[in-house]
């Protein structure tokens, strides 16, 4: 019996020495908020719809992550709205932004994208890249994209960006060149979040996505805060200029390519030649090969038409510039290859096409006739027969309520001969 006492005593030493070996071996690796000071967030976008950031507030809660921008071209409809009413209820507010891109250079054209639709704002809180699906790129390609992205980001607005991540993510596909960048991970039901092996800390943590909180209707992301998230300046986003190498002149306009575009339907639409945009762009070397969100110009000298561009503002829409320089939404969208009319962003070209003086066919010209509302009338039917939208109609007589007309009201209603 002593002796199997013994060979045991023995057996566990030899273990107890084979798991000291292995631990300093193959430590494991710490991960833990950056700090012990925690900030309750949230993260909101046109999901939660409208939000009362006063019930929100007197929940408890200390940051609001706002989605700004998808793509290189979707501003979230809420986005100033919630900015608005964030910062005049006293949280502190973060912004973040939908990567989409496939390419690098689209990776340029998204960073500049957000940080022209946050400029002048100000933002407490990092920047966040929200880059979560990846399509058909490689992990060495998702990290370059990720890369640019930020570094283009930084650059343009001077200000400290952060890496928003599921756990899966941060572990098995963003590589330790961006642990430079601090992690936001989403990782739920769980106490604390997993450890990827790569950063050491989190300053983020959105540990649920079916939270529930006054003032919201619905599920919200919730999310746990170190003082890492905050910048280290609060001073308003700089703006961000137009690219240099993407200039526009009165005689030229910059086009962003669209998926299924071609130079020749491009060329056709704008009244110019393949070879002539190939000779004002030498970045294209096969005129075969343009993707989504290429830009290069295009003259607009041979075009039988005079062309005004017009730059978007924050606040305008479609039908205001189609009232405006008296032209029709229908038109603008077809000029410009738009995809969605409700859609536009400060800062982007809208070709506005004027007829010679010496055009005697009255194509585009509007004016505005007025029209008796019938009984049995709806705005839809009306905007359908005059060639027009309801949109057009409720701007031009300031209806606040596109529901509600009266028969016997009189109406003005933009009319184009095209």
């Amino acid at each position: 019996m002593k002796r199997k006492q013994n060979i045991k005593i023995r057996l566990f030493s030899i273990l107890a020495i084979l798991f000291l070996v292995i631990s300093f071996a193959f430590p494991t690796f710490a991960f833990g908020p950056s700090s012990d000071i925690i900030y309750q967030g949230i993260d909101v976008s046109s999901w939660q719809r409208k939000i009362d950031f006063s019930a929100v507030k007197r929940s408890g809660i200390d940051v609001v992550y706002i989605k700004s921008s998808e793509g290189q071209s979707y501003i979230d409809p809420y986005f100033e709205t919630n900015y608005q009413n964030a910062k005049a209820n006293g949280l502190k507010v973060g912004f973040y932004h939908y990567v989409t891109a496939r390419t690098i250079e689209q990776a340029r054209t998204q960073a500049n994208f957000f940080a022209r639709v946050v400029s002048g704002k100000q933002a407490d809180c990092r920047l966040a890249m929200d880059f979560e699906n990846f399509g058909n790129l490689s992990v060495a390609e998702i990290n370059e994209i990720s890369k640019v992205f930020l570094e283009t980001l930084v650059n343009a607005t001077q200000s400290e960006v952060v890496i928003y991540s599921n756990a899966y993510s941060a572990r098995t596909i963003f590589s330790q060149t961006l642990t430079n960048y601090p992690l936001w991970v989403a990782n739920y039901g769980v106490s604390k979040p997993g450890s990827n092996g790569k950063w050491e800390t989190w300053v983020g943590w959105q540990y649920t996505s079916t939270g529930t909180i006054n003032g919201i209707s619905g599920y919200v992301d919730k999310n746990q805060f170190t003082d890492g998230i905050l910048l280290s300046s609060t001073d308003p986003i700089p703006d961000v200029p137009e690219a240099p190498d993407v200039p526009s002149t009165e005689n030229t306009i910059v086009y962003t390519v669209k998926k299924g575009d071609t130079l020749s339907q491009i060329a056709q639409r704008y009244g110019t030649t393949v070879s002539s945009i190939v000779a004002l762009n030498p970045s294209i070397q096969n005129p075969n090969l343009i993707y989504p969100g290429q830009q290069f110009k295009i003259s607009t000298l041979s075009s039988g038409n005079s062309s005004n561009i017009y730059i978007v503002k924050s606040g305008d829409t479609l039908s205001h510039i189609a009232i405006r320089y008296s032209t029709t939404v229908s038109n603008l969208v077809r000029l410009n290859g738009i995809k969605n009319p409700n859609l536009i962003y400060p800062g982007q070209k809208i070709v506005i096409s004027t007829m010679n003086s010496s055009t005697e066919t009255g194509q585009n010209a509007c004016g505005k006739i007025s029209y008796s509302i019938q009984l049995g009338d709806t705005l839809s039917q009306i905007a359908a027969q005059y060639h027009t939208t309801v949109q057009e109609i409720v701007l031009l007589n300031q209806i606040s309520n596109p529901n509600l007309i009266y028969a016997g009201n009189t109406i003005l209603i933009s009319n184009c001969r095209q």
